[in-house]
């Protein structure tokens, strides 16, 4: 993890120029240090020119922070570099997005690499269903009216109860240390845990990580980042019981890839360490916004704030060209968007399932090339809506015949 811009030197908007007029668009290595850059699923090598980062909004194909992504030749990995299927990519879900072709007028682009990893994996320590608060494997998470809540988990957060295992893709709040849970699914039958943080009080053999004492004491050299040290964001693997007090670490891994040089990036996300409205990061990435542009103003960047930021990548830097408060697309955040073929419709429930997701058309939906007559299975739609109340359907807005 990078320190305040003080005590390191700013990558200026000088090296990216350098970086895009000499067309550098690397390839990257494995390790799991680096962000995959290249699609070679069809035999051929794209190098990617963009890069998001962010929670999914919506299929049709990806969306991910309001740019449709058509997914259709992407690779997926998860935050083990394990191949893994589309199938597997849920509403919610924090995910990376590697890219071309993409279009800021049109908000589109071609995902060649989708890699998705979530924040927590643990056992429910203590929930506040009234409040919309949970404790995960010791840590602070909160429950919003846009955290998407697996249908598995019956009664969303009134359903859960102490000792659930769950998955939580989660924004980590620095200011608080609390997460956000963009995400909820059960992890029933995890064999080990899993915590994303940043690293104190490190000694021989044991460090502090959200409030736990991990040992890494029995961890070989290659499970572990070089250079480990305190302030470095990380991702541990946990045995299920601690030893003694301690928690014990089976492998520690860098939290944060290194992504290479894109001509355009996009983030969303809170910020994590705050040196100056210049010099800041996004979830762990530096970002350098000394000539950026802040329509919002500047009041409300501060630590913990979650922000849009819109530039490129240079040397490992996002370069912003604005940053963008959060808060102004409030509203925006809580509709989803789903488009493809409908199934499993229910005319009594007034339920359909698209894209893997349970919609409910009950009340006032907004008809677009159609009527609610024409719903049946195997009929292209869109569907924008918000989430139920207890998390786990859509709730239809507006449905569009043909999307």
């Amino acid at each position: 993890m990078s320190v305040p811009s003080m005590q390191r030197p700013l990558h200026r908007v000088a090296a990216l120029l350098l970086a895009i007029s000499a067309g550098v668009i690397a390839a990257c290595g494995g390790g799991g240090d680096t962000a995959t850059d290249a699609n070679t699923a069809a035999g051929t090598v794209e190098r990617a020119t963009a890069y998001a980062a962010g929670p999914i909004s919506g299929f049709g194909s990806i969306i991910v922070n309001g740019v449709r992504f058509d997914d259709a030749a992407a690779t997926v990995s998860d935050d083990d570099d394990r191949a893994r299927s589309r199938e597997l990519l849920k509403l919610g879900m924090m995910v990376e997005v590697d890219a071309a072709g993409v279009s800021d007028a049109a908000a589109t682009g071609r995902a060649l690499h989708i890699r998705y990893g979530s924040q927590i994996v643990g056992p429910v320590g203590a929930v506040d269903a009234t409040n919309g608060t949970l404790i995960v494997l010791g840590q602070n998470v909160d429950v919003t009216d846009t955290t998407v809540v697996d249908p598995a988990l019956v009664g969303g957060i009134a359903g859960m109860v102490v000792g659930d295992l769950l998955e939580v893709h989660a924004q980590f709040d620095a200011a608080t240390g609390r997460y956000r849970a963009t995400r909820i699914e059960s992890a029933s039958g995890a064999t080990t845990y899993l915590l994303r943080g940043v690293v104190s009080d490190l000694t021989a053999t044991t460090f502090t990580l959200g409030g736990l004492v991990i040992s890494y004491a029995g961890v070989a050299a290659a499970d572990l980042p070089v250079g480990l040290s305190d302030g470095q964001r990380v991702k541990v693997r946990l045995q299920t019981v601690p030893v003694d007090g301690q928690w014990v670490a089976t492998a520690v891994r860098n939290g944060v890839l290194k992504v290479d040089d894109r001509a355009g990036a996009d983030l969303r996300g809170a910020i994590t360490a705050f040196g100056s409205l210049a010099d800041f990061e996004i979830d762990g990435r530096l970002v350098d916004a000394s000539a950026a542009a802040f329509p919002d103003g500047t009041e409300g960047i501060v630590l913990g704030a979650i922000v849009e930021v819109h530039g490129a990548v240079a040397d490992g830097v996002v370069v912003a060209t604005q940053v963008e408060l959060d808060a102004r697309h409030a509203r925006q955040r809580h509709v989803f968007e789903l488009h493809g073929a409908l199934g499993a419709l229910d005319t009594v429930g007034q339920t359909f399932v698209l894209r893997g997701v349970r919609v409910s058309y009950a009340g006032t939906v907004d008809y677009r090339s159609g009527t609610q007559a024409a719903l049946a299975n195997g009929v292209k739609i869109e569907v924008k809506g918000v989430l139920s109340e207890d998390r786990t359907a859509l709730q239809a807005t507006l449905i569009r015949f043909g999307g």
